[in-house]
Order: structure tokens, then sequence, then C-alpha cells
């Protein structure tokens, strides 16, 4: 069953490890996985203890995922990588003299665990198990998203202009922010699993392409005055290739997959839910059309009585 608990604002100090190690483990017992408790207190007290010492507020966590592969995330306002394990520590040191080693002793008592930095600072995550590894334990995975403004966009061959007419800006950061989540999953299960999960190297390689084509086409000076003014709504033109019109539609089709892995717990990024597939139906669905010759199409939010699901074909 998909779990998706609200992240829950931890105090600074010795409370807020307390306060999260409570919470954690009383999640665990609801969804019958006491079992993890143990392993998941300890991390979940080296990475917050981490986090409030070293980086910036605010600091939450919360849990997502899976009742079979629950994940807790810690998030806080610092674009610092966390620290590395050291490999050459004594694998054979008592479990309970291990605070203080941070991803270290991390590493050892999950079956996963990296760090996701972004713009706005990073989450650090892990997926708790019951035994503890012999060795290292499990290599983490630190990824960065791009920001908008990191670098000049590359030149577009055989250039089309898309205007994503009304785009409304607080649905488009929600949606990214899913979309990242996604992302994250997808590189794990692409580095670890990719003979038994074909999709995710596929949905992977879409999303760099995704990068270099959408999110650095946003460098635009009305957008980031819109973001930082906190409008509603914006008129934006992007220059993509023409022939990034069909790797839209193909994005469309996959996205459709992932969502039918995420219903079989095989991902634990949650399915999308009607008014994500709706938006990123239409926004992606513009870079089809437009790239195709059509006219541009405001975004109208779905009505309450229906769906609205965009044609592409």
């Amino acid at each position: 069953m998909p779990l998706n608990r609200p992240a829950q604002a931890l105090t600074p100090g010795p409370r807020g490890v307390s306060d999260a190690r409570r919470w954690v483990s009383q999640v665990l017992t609801e969804i019958d996985r006491p079992e993890l408790i143990e392993s998941a207190s300890i991390s979940v007290s080296e990475v917050i203890t981490n986090a409030l010492l070293h980086a910036q507020n605010p600091v939450s966590v919360r849990l997502r995922g899976t009742r079979d592969f629950p994940r807790v995330e810690v998030r806080d306002g610092s674009r610092e990588p966390p620290a590395l394990p050291n490999l050459e520590e004594d694998p054979e040191d008592d479990l309970l003299l291990t605070f203080g080693r941070g991803l270290s002793i991390v590493a050892r008592v999950s079956s996963a665990w990296g760090a996701e930095i972004d713009e706005e600072g990073k989450t650090v995550w892990f997926v708790p198990q019951v035994e503890l590894a012999d060795g290292p334990g499990v290599q983490g995975l630190i990824t960065e998203s791009v920001p908008l403004q990191r670098e000049d966009p590359p030149e577009v061959v055989d250039p089309v202009e898309v205007t994503l007419v009304g785009l409304p800006l607080p649905v488009m950061k929600a949606n990214r922010m899913h979309l990242r989540e996604l992302r994250r999953e997808l590189r794990l299960l692409a580095l670890g699993h990719e003979s038994t999960y074909p999709l995710a190297a596929s949905l992977s390689r879409f999303f760099t392409e995704l990068d270099h084509t959408f999110w650095r086409g946003l460098r635009d000076e009305t957008l980031a005055s819109a973001l930082l003014e906190d409008d509603d709504e914006i008129d934006l033109t992007i220059t993509v290739p023409r022939r990034s019109g069909e790797e839209f539609h193909r994005f469309i089709e996959l996205l459709e997959l992932a969502d039918a892995f995420c219903r079989q717990e095989r991902l634990l990024t949650l399915e999308r839910t009607p008014e994500q597939i709706d938006f990123q139906t239409w926004m992606f669905g513009e870079f089809v059309r437009q790239t195709r010759g059509a006219a541009p199409l405001r975004w109208q939010p779905p009505g309450p009585a229906e769906r609205r699901h965009q044609s592409v074909s």
C-alpha cells in the first residue's frame, strides 16, 4: 500500500531528534512494520542530527513509499552534499556505539539511501532494513537537479517556438517536484536493476532530455520575475527543436507506464493524481501539438464533474 505521510517540521536541538524518532516509530507501528523501528530510529537520528548541526532551517521529516519499502526523508535548507561514508571504518563495531558516524551507519542499516539536492536545499532519504549489513553497506546515490539559471541553453537546431498560454505557476512548481521525485526513483532502478526494469532506463534518459529541452528553456526573465512575485499564471514562450515534439509524445506514454509501476508498488513514488495527469498531459502535449503546427491552447483546469485529458495523437 502506498504511503505519503505529511512532512513533520522539527524544532532545533535534541527535541527535534527525539520527536523524529518517535514519529517514525509510530508510523512504522501503524503500518505493521515494527521490525524496522530500530534501524530506522538509528538512521533518522544520524541524519537529523547532522541536519540540525550543519544545515539550515527548516528541517522536516516525512515517510513515503510503500509498506514493503517505506522510505524516510529528511529535508533541510542547505545545498551542501552530505559527507559520504568512510568505507575503511570497522564494520564489526557495536551497532550501539555508532552514534555520530552519520551515513556510515545509514548505509549499513538501509537497503537503499541517497540525497537529492535542488535549488532550495536537499533531501536525504533511506529505506530501512531489518538486518545489519556486513561490510560498509550499500552505496548511496547523490543527485542534483538542474537549476533554472545554471548555464546558457544549447543552440537549438530547427527551432520552433512553443507558447504555454495561461501557465499556472503554482501548479507547475508542484508538478516539477513530483517529476523530480520520480526521476530519483528511476535513477535508482536504472543503476541497479536496468535488466529487470528497462522502463526505468528509458524514462531516466527522457528526463535527461527534458532537462536540456524544457527546464533549461525556462531561462526567461519574465518567468523569473513572475516566480519571485508569486504570480498565478504567465504566457511563456520556449524555443525547442522541432524533433522534440515526438520525444515529448513518447514521454507522455512513458509516464503512463510509470503510473502502472506505481500502482503495482514497483516504484516508491506515488501514482500521479488526476490533477497531475491533466496538467502534465496539457503542458507536454502543447510541445507535441505546436511542433506539428497547431495553435496554442490555453490551460483550463478540469471542472468538478469531469476530468480533462488533452489529446496529443
